[in-house]
């Protein structure tokens, strides 16, 4: 036991004897940056409001400014720097961070200070702001394990740590590998069997090529693509309208299929209209930024939402092809990005100009609208267009208007004609009741009060909520109900309310309910501030013993501007 304190001891001493070796290599975002984030921005950062002391330290301006006691930094040159004098301060009171803030540096995190501003203060700006350089391939022990550049990276790692890489997989579990993250899909026995089998030396690079050629590949690609456009089968506000984005999703996976360019695939999705004579592919690609959330929702300002589909593209282009998000700007400077909220609303202005609505969807996709018709309907399009065009420059308004009204008389007069034959009861309904088959089996208003207006062939009774008429004949639909023959009852209505409600009732007297009804029922919501029925339809010898009943499955009526005939 003593020998093993004794040991310990030493171990102790020589840990507090002075390194011989050169000091390491401050990097600023690694060993500097994460100090300054977590103990010196809550004063002395990006917010403004809360900034103390006219000192900033998360800007290279700030940080090497001339503070109100002397300069913060000086490179090479810790006693002179405001910044290491106030973090080492004997005095705690006058030591930063204050007490106050529950925060400290530790002896090792001030030593890094101090050893940064030694090696000269050099700063560097967050490595996703640095332009990229190609580095220098390391160089490994184990040469003959290294297949491409990449493998290098990877092994010198694995070195670095003692560590040696795994043998490689068996081959089925290579091919299960690649077939699910190329293909999203397990692979078949058959082609498990066919790579296991194939002993070339290129026989992984073959398979690859195979899963690359599948139709399942841009479906895979697709599906991060997707999730990325804030991709959605819906509106998503309240009233969640259908909307059908099927077509540029489609888009999305042929692009990958085809190995499109991705700045090719970039500019298309993001300002394909604006290219020079563009094509409707490109005009679809532009579907990226049409799924965004749309509202339709009553008292909704349409300003507001037309501002926040704006907002949207915005943040989502910034996030997606910038991999940082400009949100915060949208209020105010960024505090973590180098972003201003001017900056903001000037990236704002290029999607400030689609000709959208703010509060649109109630009938699915919001406009503006692209036609996808199939070559053949285009085809049909343009003939249709060029025949248009040889007959409107045959005749001018003048003469088209008569022609168009004797057309639309002749095809409502010969709407408007029953069959006479076997015809028992005919209202018009047109200035009044009477019975055109001839039998004279004419109607009366018992209560309320009808007016007549323009109907959808003639004219039309128009009936108030006490409006009630009776049939002089109704007792003679006896024979009728109790007839074994086929018959047919038509007519037109248009209701004005949507309620539950009786809209048309012929019975005999007695409480057998015998006749013919015709009403609404099962009101409920429907849509975007709409009600809807079902109508029905109910043929009595006896209710409810000998009796016909048929209802609507949809709520197939909406309202009076909308209405069922």
């Amino acid at each position: 036991m003593r020998i093993v304190v004794l040991a310990l001891a030493a171990v102790s001493l020589l840990g507090l004897l002075p390194a011989q070796h050169a000091p390491r290599k401050i990097d600023f975002a690694r060993d500097v940056h994460p100090i300054l984030s977590d103990n010196c921005y809550a004063c002395h950062g990006p917010d403004e409001s809360k900034r103390l002391a006219g000192v900033r330290l998360d800007t290279k301006d700030g940080a090497f400014a001339k503070g109100p006691n002397g300069p913060i930094v000086v490179p090479g040159d810790p006693a002179a720097s405001r910044l290491f004098a106030r973090v080492s301060h004997a005095k705690p009171a006058m030591r930063m961070p204050p007490a106050a803030s529950g925060k400290s540096l530790t002896d090792e995190q001030i030593a890094t200070l101090k050893l940064w501003i030694e090696q000269g203060a050099p700063w560097k700006t967050h490595w996703s702001y640095t332009p990229p350089t190609r580095p220098e391939l390391p160089a490994v022990k184990n040469d003959k394990w290294v297949r491409n550049p990449i493998d290098r990276f990877v092994l010198a790692r694995l070195e670095a740590e003692g560590l040696a890489p795994q043998t490689e997989a068996p081959r089925s579990t290579l091919v299960r590998r690649l077939a699910f993250d190329l293909t999203g899909l397990p692979p078949t026995p058959e082609e498990v069997q066919s790579f296991v089998n194939d002993k070339r030396p290129d026989a992984y690079e073959r398979m690859v090529d195979q899963y690359l050629a599948s139709p399942h590949y841009g479906e895979r690609m697709a599906m991060m693509w997707l999730d990325l456009a804030r991709y959605a089968d819906t509106h998503g506000y309240h009233i969640d309208s259908h909307r059908d984005m099927y077509n540029w999703r489609e888009w999305v996976i042929n692009s990958f299929n085809r190995n499109q360019r991705f700045d090719e695939f970039t500019q298309w999705q993001l300002a394909g209209d604006l290219m020079h004579k563009p094509t409707r592919e490109q005009l679809l690609a532009t579907g990226f930024h049409r799924n965004h959330m749309i509202n339709f929702e009553g008292g909704a300002i349409p300003e507001e939402y037309q501002t926040e589909y704006v907002v949207d593209r915005v943040e989502t282009t910034s996030n997606v092809w910038m991999g940082m998000t400009m949100g915060c700007a949208r209020c105010h400077d960024h505090k973590y990005d180098p972003i201003k909220q001017k900056e903001f609303y000037e990236f704002f202005a290029f999607f400030n100009n689609i000709d959208e609505k703010g509060l649109d969807g109630r009938k699915g996709n919001a406009e503006p609208l692209l036609r996808l018709s199939t070559p053949k309907q285009e085809a049909r399009f343009e003939q249709l267009a060029e025949d248009i065009d040889v007959y409107e420059a045959l005749m001018d308004e003048k003469t088209i208007a008569p022609n168009v009204e004797a057309w639309e008389r002749k095809a409502l007069a010969s709407l408007a004609k029953p069959e006479r034959e076997g015809l028992e009861l005919h209202l018009e309904a047109d200035n009044s009741f009477s019975d055109a088959s001839g039998h004279y089996r004419h109607a009366i208003v018992e209560r309320g009060e009808v007016t007549f207006a323009e109907g959808a062939v003639q004219r039309s009774a128009v009936f108030s909520g006490e409006s009630q008429m009776q049939y002089a004949a109704a007792g003679d639909l006896g024979p009728v109900l109790a007839s074994n023959k086929p018959w047919t009852a038509a007519f037109w209505f248009r209701s004005a309310t949507i309620q539950e409600s009786g809209l048309l009732q012929m019975r005999e007297p007695g409480d057998e309910k015998r006749g013919i009804e015709v009403l609404l029922e099962a009101s409920q919501p429907i849509g975007d501030l709409r009600r809807g029925v079902k109508p029905a339809v109910r043929i009595a010898s006896q209710w409810p013993a000998d009796a016909l009943y048929v209802r609507t499955r949809d709520f197939v009526w909406t309202t009076a501007k909308q209405a069922g005939s």
